[in-house]
Order: C-alpha cells, then sequence, then structure tokens
C-alpha cells in the first residue's frame, strides 16, 4: 500500500534515528559541505541540463584521477535527484555533472519508500545538499503499467499504489500522470519528512519536480 502521512513520519524519524545511532549526523557535519544557496544548486542542475541539450557537455574535460582522489574520503554533493530506475535517465549525464556532485536515488517510477526517503534525508541532513530534485521521464514504463492496471509477475505491482494519487489527479493521460507523479512525491517529501520540511521552511533546501524529455535530453521543472 501508499504510505499515508503518518506511516511516512514514523519511517522518516526511524530513519532519522538510525542514522543518529550511526553517528552519521552531528551538530558539527551537518549541511557544511555547500557554500551554495538552494537557487544556485538549481541553476548548476539546469544549466547542466542545456548543455546535456545542446551536446555542449563540460563534465567529461575533468580530471577524473583528481576527481576520484578528492572523493574518496568525503562527498559534497550540492543536489539530490530521485530519479527512476529506467536506463535511458543516466542522472549525471543528462546534467553534465561529473563524480561527486550530485546524490542520486533511484527506484522504478521515482516513488517514495521508506529506504529512499531515509536516504534522501541523509542528503539533506548530512551531506547538505541543497536542492532534491523528483525527476519522472516521457514515456515511463512504471507508471504506463500503473494506469493499465493489469496483472504483473513478481513485486512490481508493489510499485502502483505509490502511483496511484497521481492517476486519480490527472487521468489515464501517460504525460499528465508522470508529471503528477512528481509533484506529489515532491509535495509529500517537502511536507511530510520531519527531517526535509524545517529546512525547506528555513529556506534553506529546495524540493523541485520535474520531467526529462527522452526526444530532446531535456529537463522541465514544475
Amino acid at each position: 500500500m501508499a504510505f499515508s502521512r503518518r506511516e511516512f513520519i514514523g519511517a522518516s524519524a526511524a530513519s532519522l534515528l538510525a542514522a543518529s545511532s550511526l553517528d552519521f549526523v552531528s551538530t558539527s557535519s551537518l549541511r557544511a559541505q555547500t557554500t551554495r544557496t538552494p537557487d544556485e544548486a538549481l541553476k548548476e542542475l539546469m544549466d547542466g541540463n542545456e548543455r546535456f541539450a545542446a551536446g555542449r557537455m563540460v563534465s567529461i574535460e575533468h580530471d577524473l584521477q583528481l576527481l576520484k582522489e578528492r572523493t574518496v574520503d568525503k562527498q559534497e554533493p550540492h543536489s539530490a535527484v530521485l530519479a527512476c530506475a529506467d536506463s535511458r535517465v543516466p542522472v549525471e549525464l543528462i546534467f553534465d555533472e561529473t563524480i561527486g556532485q550530485i546524490f542520486v536515488t533511484r527506484v522504478a517510477g521515482n516513488i517514495l519508500t521508506p529506504e529512499i526517503i531515509g536516504s534522501l534525508e541523509y542528503g539533506a541532513a548530512v551531506l547538505g545538499v541543497k536542492v532534491i530534485l523528483v525527476l519522472g521521464h516521457a514515456n515511463c514504463g512504471a507508471v504506463k503499467a500503473a494506469i493499465q492496471g493489469k496483472d504483473v509477475p513478481g513485486q512490481i505491482s508493489s510499485l502502483f499504489p505509490h502511483i496511484q494519487p497521481a492517476i486519480d489527479q490527472a487521468g489515464p493521460d501517460l504525460a499528465a500522470v508522470t508529471k503528477a507523479n512528481t509533484e506529489i512525491q515532491a509535495k509529500l517529501l517537502r511536507e511530510s519528512s520531519p527531517v526535509i520540511a524545517p529546512l525547506v521552511k528555513d529556506g534553506k533546501l529546495k524540493v523541485v519536480a520535474g520531467v526529462y524529455t527522452l526526444a530532446t535530453g531535456k529537463v522541465t521543472l514544475s
């Protein structure tokens, strides 16, 4: 079943508690990694996507050996992206970013699960990302399957309840449901996570939604 608000908060709080017990969260390290503002981090993502769509990528020019050496002991991403697991959505590539710049979580349908929530809370509270982007994409198989609602093998149907609110809101149109799904997941994360919501309220973090168009390579924010 999809999360209720209470289940979301419970899973979220539990994930932060577990992190604290492992010394992942400390007042000395919280949000100390990047000096970018949320607006600057979002602009960096979107500028990178413009370069990707125009075929003017620069990330490949970076010295990968130096980057590897500098990221052995720590990571300092400026943004986090929750993307679909679809192989046609290589997150770092479409934003023209390289090692250590984007904290990426992926699951079919770009939906929130306890593990995804915990990972994004870690990105916000410990790594200090300034933006979380929930990224859907055109012609998403998970969204299409949820709309069709047919019998499917194994655990594939476990994705469907998370996408159903978008279907209820947008009807059977694939593009409309894909967009609505990103917005619903972003809103839930932005308003219900006891870790993320205060950061958003204080202007220290942005949670936004967008859709990647396979044919053009462009990301459009909602």
